[in-house]
């Protein structure tokens, strides 16, 4: 029973955090930085509109991003990563759904342990 409590507890602990604009941020010190981010496909709206993700689920590969998003690893578009100072430290991903069904990634905040 306890190796299943703690299983559950890490599994907890490692899902991404998905956030969604219901005025909790308004008062954060980088609501403004954030509602500003873009990448080379545009604004990326919000933090509340991105999830944050931890480092084990970004990868470099033959230098480009992979980001690990709703159970699979996606190609980070050059274009999609923003190149400004993370001021959040912990990496951001926007994903979207295209419309072709697949996620694809708008804008993608690299963290500081990337």
């Amino acid at each position: 029973m306890r190796w299943f409590v703690m299983c559950i507890a890490i599994l907890l602990i490692a899902a991404p955090a998905t956030a969604r604009d219901d005025g909790r941020y308004a008062n954060s010190p980088l609501h403004s930085w954030f509602d500003h981010l873009a990448s080379g496909k545009g604004l990326c709206c919000s933090f509340a509109d991105g999830r944050t993700i931890s480092d084990v689920d970004v990868e470099m590969r033959t230098n480009h991003y992979w980001v690990h998003v709703d159970g699979a690893w996606i190609l980070v578009p050059d274009e999609a990563v923003i190149t400004e100072p993370n001021k959040a430290g912990v990496a951001v991903v926007w994903p979207y759904v295209g419309e072709d069904g697949k996620t694809q990634i708008r804008c993608f905040l690299p963290g500081s342990g990337v």
